[in-house]
């Protein structure tokens, strides 16, 4: 055996020079693709095809005055988009709406049906249909006529502005206190009618009127839900079972309750009658 392995080693150091001559001899010299006489590599061009567009965001001088108006319409365009969300929430019904529905959410003691986004989702599309003819109006004298070139941006702006002031005054013509607060609290004099409130001030009195309403639909939606409430507690107390929680009990009464007297219709048909 010791002489068997002997032997095989034998033979493989004698073996291995060769074997390494081979690999460092250098080989023959191939002609490499596209490589010229003079040694330079010559890079082989793709084929040409469609060209991708470029976006440049270099800073450089603007070359005309219709490329300095159309960034200024971007910019003025991008703070507009940022800024209609908060629009939409406050100066239309949706403030309202969006109140009222929590309300009867938490006072039926539900916690996750529906969902926030459901309730967002139901509140903005009743105020589309309640602000329709407002935002009808809209288009109709501003939007369009801006579009076709009929207006300017200052014209369309102040055609805009007519309907949702007068959306806004018709919540509070009632009952403009309001309106005199934060007019007194700017110093600006009594004004004689609509068009002497800037809109400035016209808005967050409508914000605080919409608050105010919707709370007090709020505390109208609580007052039966409440009793029952008291009911099932006070029954619970009288049999002793005070580890069962109230609201595991009453929570399908409240809604036995408020699916027997048509609550979603009734709730709806009230918050579109309080815009009229």
């Amino acid at each position: 055996m010791r002489g068997f392995l002997l032997a095989f080693f034998l033979s493989l150091g004698l073996s291995f020079p060769a074997g390494l001559a081979a690999q460092v001899l250098p080989a023959p010299a191939v002609p490499f693709p596209g490589l010229s006489t003079e040694g330079t590599m010559e890079i082989p061009r793709p084929a040409e095809g469609p060209a991708l567009p470029f976006i440049d965001l270099s800073i450089r001088n603007p070359e005309n005055g219709r490329e300095v108006a159309f960034s200024v319409q971007l910019l003025l365009l991008l703070t507009v988009i940022t800024l209609a969300p908060s629009f939409i929430i406050l100066a239309t019904s949706f403030l309202r709406v969006s109140i009222v529905l929590d309300f009867v959410k938490r006072a039926l003691s539900l916690q996750q049906a529906p969902p926030n986004q459901v309730i967002l989702g139901i509140s903005l599309f009743l105020t589309v249909f309640i602000m329709w003819p407002t935002f009808d109006s809209i288009y109709q004298n501003s939007l369009r006529p801006l579009s076709e070139g009929n207006l300017n941006v200052q014209e369309a702006y102040r055609e805009a502005e007519g309907p949702l002031r007068i959306f806004m005054y018709n919540q509070m013509r009632t009952k403009p206190d309001n309106i005199r607060l934060f007019m007194a609290m700017r110093g600006l004099p009594r004004p004689e009618s609509l068009a002497d409130v800037p809109t400035y001030v016209l808005i967050p009195a409508f914000i605080l009127n919409e608050l105010t309403v919707a709370f007090k639909i709020g505390i109208m939606i609580f007052i039966p839900f409440i009793v029952i409430d008291m009911v099932v507690a006070s029954a619970l107390m009288s049999m002793g079972m005070i580890m069962l929680p109230p609201v595991m009990i009453s929570m399908p009464f409240k809604l036995i309750l408020f699916i027997l007297v048509d609550g979603w219709g009734l709730l709806t048909e009230q918050l579109l009658r309080s815009f009229v």
